[in-house]
């Protein structure tokens, strides 16, 4: 019997997940308690209850997912008793961007099912992620700005815009006063990259890095070498949130210092 209600709750559980790979509330709401608890990976920290409030907690995924995002089961064991059933489980959880850089990253999940004239029921859901270390995030902040110069260096417009945030503030070195959103982002960086028939080069020899959960802060001074043996720096601050385990820039600000004699900036200061 335990075999075979082993093999039951394995399967209502692929089911599950293939449901909420395809978007299908209906399947995801089945096989669940009217009573469910789950902790989930966003607040509210303690947690949502009964099937109406987890119901509503599927339509953001949904959004999200239908951007590149994936979910699949990688690991299952199931443990059944008579009327008690847990099940511990990994998944791929991430964009596909996010995967080929992070190939081990895993949501963890926890099922906690029980019998119900004679069907067995999700009672219980607990999904998380690791919590990364503060130098594990660092280096992720930095790895980034790495792919940046790399892209700056191959004139790779895409590569440049893959870690901006879709409402990115940014306050360039040009007016307007600022830049809102991704596409307005891309713009003003697609002139710098083609401001020069030759290689541009961009890199931050000072960078500073600090990290806390999902929010970190990089500063340091820019140099930027636009081809033809010239050279020059600029200030810059840049602000990440991780959403979905990726870093993404939601703020940037990078300026000259301003001379009150010519009301002027100073393009021609060194470090």
């Amino acid at each position: 019997m335990a075999t075979d209600d082993r093999a039951r709750i394995e399967a209502l559980i692929r089911r599950w997940a293939e449901a909420v790979h395809a978007g299908d509330m209906d399947g995801v709401l089945a096989d669940h308690a009217d009573d469910i608890v789950m902790f989930d990976v966003p607040p509210p920290h303690e947690g949502v209850r009964g099937i109406d409030a987890y119901r509503d907690t599927w339509p953001p995924f949904f959004t999200w997912q239908a951007r590149g995002g994936t979910f699949e089961i990688t690991e299952l064991e199931v443990t059944a008793g008579e009327d008690v059933a847990f099940a511990r489980a990994l998944l791929r959880c991430s964009t596909r961007e996010h995967q080929e850089r992070h190939p081990e990253h895993r949501l963890r999940l926890t099922l906690g099912l029980r019998k119900e004239d004679g069907r067995w029921v999700v009672a219980h859901e607990h999904h998380s992620f690791p919590t990364p270390d503060e130098e594990a995030s660092q280096n992720e902040i930095r790895a980034l700005h790495e792919d940046w110069f790399d892209a700056t260096r191959a004139k790779d417009l895409d590569g440049l815009m893959a870690r901006i945030a879709d409402d990115v503030v940014s306050y360039e070195h040009e007016e307007p006063l600022q830049y809102v959103g991704v596409d307005a982002v891309r713009k003003v960086c697609e002139s710098g990259l083609h401001a020069t028939t030759g290689t541009v080069e961009w890199d931050v020899p000072d960078l500073r890095i600090l990290t806390s959960g999902d929010l970190a802060v990089a500063w340091g001074l820019n140099r930027i070498r636009p081809g033809g043996g010239t050279e020059w720096w600029s200030r810059g601050t840049r602000v990440f949130q991780r959403v979905d385990g990726a870093w993404r820039m939601i703020h940037q600000h990078v300026s000259h210092p301003y001379d009150p004699e010519t009301g002027r900036a100073r393009t021609d200061l060194r470090p």
